[in-house]
C-alpha cells in the first residue's frame, strides 16, 4: 500500500525564521553543534523567538550522532518537561532530536512538536521520518523509523546556508543527487516519488555547482535548499538503497562524511544494479529527465550518468576512493567482512530494487578503495 504522509508544514523563503514569533510561552529545546551554538546562525535563530519562551540549547552533537548524545538530551527533556524540540543544524542535529522523540515515546506520553531546520543543503532529513545513529560500543549505524520523528515543521531558510563551506556543498549535494537516484529506482517508488526525484535531480544538475563555486549565489543556495527537501521526500516515499546502506557502515567505520560516502559508492552501485535491464532502463531514464544526455540506448545513457557524477564530484574536488579518504588497505581488509555483514542488516536494503549477498556487498567495497 503506498502511503502519502503530509504531516510535515514546510515553510521555505529568505527570513522564513520569522515562522518562530509564532509560539508563545512554551519550554523550547533546541539540539545543535558546539560550532553553530557560537555561531551567527544561533543569533539570528534566538531573534526569532519570543521572549515568552523558555529556550534550553544542547550543544554536544557531534557529526554520526550517537546513542549516548541521545541519551543526554532525553534526560534534559525529561527534566526540563520539554513542549517543543527543534533540531537546528545539518543531519546530525535533526537525527539526534529525532532520537529523543523516538525514545521519549517510551517515558512520556506528551505531544511533542518538532521542528526541523536545516543549515546544509542535503539530507532532506527536515522531511522524513528516518534518523540514522551510531553506536559507538559496536561502531555500527542503526537506521531508526517511526512517524512520531516526522517533524511537525520544517523551516527552509536559504540565509542559513549562504556561508557553508565549499567541501560541505560538495559533500551534501552529492548526498542529494543520491538520494533522488535511489528513490528512483527504489522498490516502493511510485509516479509521486519519481516526480520529486527528476525535479530535485534537475536542480542538481543546474544549481550544484553554481552553489559551490560562488557563496553569494543566493538563488543557487535556495535551489539546492529545495532539492535536498524533494529528495527527502522521496525516498521517504520510495526508500533508498545498497548505496545507503554500504554507506551508512563506512561512515560508522571510517568517519568519512555521509554524502562523501554515498558520493564514492555511487557510480559503482549503478553498474551492480544495472545488471538488471528494467533497472538499467530507470537509471537511463533518469539520466534523460534530468537534462544529462539525450542517449536513445540505455546503457549509453547510464554511461553518461556515470560520467557526470564522476565529473561534478572532480569539479568539486571530492576524493575518488577510500585510499584518499587515508583509509589504509590493512584496515579496510580487517574491517571488510563486518562492513558488508551489517550493510546486509541495514533497514535501506529493504526497498533496494535489487538483492545482493555478502560476497557482492564485500566487492564493491573493494571497487571504491
Amino acid at each position: 500500500m503506498k502511503d502519502l504522509k503530509n504531516k510535515t508544514e514546510i515553510v521555505f523563503e529568505v527570513n522564513a525564521l520569522s515562522k518562530l514569533k509564532e509560539i508563545e510561552d512554551k519550554k523550547i529545546l533546541i539540539m545543535t553543534d558546539s560550532f553553530i551554538a557560537k555561531s551567527v546562525l544561533m543569533k539570528e535563530l534566538l531573534k526569532n523567538i519570543n521572549s515568552s519562551n523558555k529556550v534550553i540549547i544542547y550543544d554536544k552533537v557531534m557529526p554520526d550522532p550517537s546513542l549516548e548524545i541521545v541519551g543526554q538530551s532525553l534526560a534534559l527533556y525529561i527534566k526540563e518537561d520539554i513542549d517543543i524540540i527543534v533540531g537546528f543544524g545539518g543531519g546530525s542535529s535533526i537525527d539526534s532530536a529525532k532520537g529523543v522523540i523516538y525514545f521519549a515515546s517510551e517515558v512520556s506520553h506528551k505531544n511533542i512538536y518538532f521542528i526541523a531546520i536545516p543549515t546544509t543543503s542535503g539530507t532532506g532529513s527536515e522531511v522524513t521520518s528516518v534518523a540514522v545513529l551510531k553506536d559507538n560500543d559496536a561502531q555500527v549505524k542503526h537506521l531508526l523509523q517511526s512517524d512520531d520523528m516526522l517533524p511537525d515543521l520544517a523551516i527552509l531558510d536559504p540565509c542559513l546556508v549562504k556561508e557553508l563551506p565549499k567541501k560541505i556543498i560538495a559533500n551534501t549535494g552529492i548526498d542529494v543527487l543520491t538520494h533522488a537516484i535511489e528513490a528512483y529506482v527504489g522498490k516502493n517508488r511510485s509516479s509521486y516519488s519519481d516526480a520529486l526525484s527528476e525535479k530535485a535531480g534537475e536542480l542538481v544538475v543546474k544549481y550544484l555547482y553554481r552553489s559551490y563555486n560562488n557563496i553569494r549565489d543566493v538563488e543557487a543556495k535556495e535551489e539546492m535548499h529545495l532539492a535536498s527537501m524533494m529528495a527527502g521526500k522521496s525516498f521517504e516515499m520510495a526508500g533508498l538503497g545498497i548505496n545507503h546502506a554500504i554507506a551508512h557502515q563506512l561512515g560508522a567505520e571510517f568517519h568519512i562524511p555521509h554524502g562523501l560516502c554515498n558520493g564514492l559508492l555511487l557510480t559503482s552501485v549503478i553498474d551492480f544494479n544495472s545488471r538488471k535491464k528494467n533497472i538499467e532502463k530507470r537509471y537511463a531514464n533518469y539520466a534523460r529527465k534530468i537534462g544529462i544526455t539525450k542517449a536513445k540506448e540505455d546503457t549509453e545513457a547510464v554511461n553518461n550518468l556515470k560520467t557526470f557524477i564522476k565529473s561534478l564530484q572532480g569539479i568539486m574536488e571530492m576524493p575518488k576512493s577510500l585510499s584518499e579518504c587515508n583509509v589504509s588497505k590493512d584496515k579496510l581488509l580487517k574491517a571488510k567482512d563486518k562492513l558488508a555483514e551489517n550493510a546486509l542488516k541495514d533497514n535501506c536494503m529493504k526497498s533496494a530494487p535489487m538483492s545482493i549477498d555478502i560476497k557482492a556487498t564485500k566487492e564493491i567495497i573493494e571497487k571504491i578503495y
